[in-house]
């Protein structure tokens, strides 16, 4: 049986790569499901304070399978509620999740890395939303997360020309947030996320959520948001323990609650 996705788990890090080598990791309905079977999974494990999703060395993902697509009418879309079914599960996913990008991230790749939480890049990835070459136009959030990531003109260039952007202009305009020599992405993604892995796991839920409701929110309620989330986080041990153990001078010892 070929699996579409491979899971793996790193002590406190669960480390998802997708996994259709012959097609450049493009996205279809298999790999999707597979992909929100797997996030429900580190969801309900405790034991998981975070995830990194990555592809190939090649390729992250080369975007939805259009081989699967090019026949689909308007009702096969609409009454199969197509990509709404079954992509939106890593937008809800509670906890950090981490892309690291080798190679090509286009179209619903892009999309995808765009769901992620922080995007670490490789000296040599590139990214794009080329949808206008086939007649079509982004349907997993690209038309929508890409202005908010890197600004309204930016985006219409990339979406109106189908142009890609290398990995240095993503870092610059704020799709990226750091870039590594092709080879160690994968590495820092995962030294990353075990470091975020030994803070307490319900303010990095928390934080996750604060820094999201800026994307949703006017400046006056993303603030009252944050205070009020500010202000659960005294109930927690863990808030305690970090604070005292500041005052002593020690490393704290977060028990996640």
């Amino acid at each position: 049986m070929n699996l579409v996705i491979l899971v793996e788990t790193r002590h406190k890090v669960g480390l998802i790569r997708i996994n259709r080598p012959e097609v450049h990791n493009a996205l279809n309905d298999d790999v999707m499901t597979e992909l929100g079977r797997a996030l429900d999974a580190f969801e309900a494990d405790r034991s998981i304070a975070c995830v990194v999703l990555t592809g190939s060395e090649k390729a992250f993902a080369a975007g939805a399978d259009i081989a699967a697509m090019r026949a689909m009418d308007f009702m096969d879309a609409y009454k199969s509620d197509f990509i709404t079914r079954n992509w939106e599960r890593l937008r809800t996913f509670r906890k950090p999740v981490i892309a690291a990008v080798n190679g090509v991230a286009l179209g619903g790749g892009c999309e995808l890395a765009m769901m992620c939480d922080i995007v670490f890049a490789a000296d040599n990835a590139r990214f794009g939303q080329p949808e206008i070459k086939i007649g079509t136009i982004p349907g997993a959030g690209g038309t929508q997360r890409l202005p908010r990531a890197i600004g309204k003109t930016k985006a219409m260039d990339m979406c109106l020309t189908g142009r890609l952007m290398d990995a240095q202009e993503a870092e610059r305009s704020g799709l990226v947030a750091r870039i590594f020599p092709a080879g160690t992405v994968l590495d820092e993604a995962l030294a990353t996320a075990a470091q975020l892995a030994e803070y307490s796991l319900p303010v990095l839920m928390m934080m996750k959520e604060s820094v999201n409701r800026a994307y949703e929110s006017p400046l006056s309620e993303g603030l009252l948001f944050e205070r009020r989330t500010l202000h659960a986080t005294f109930a927690l041990a863990d808030q305690k323990e970090g604070m005292n153990a500041f005052v002593e001078k020690r490393t704290p010892q977060f028990a996640h609650c």
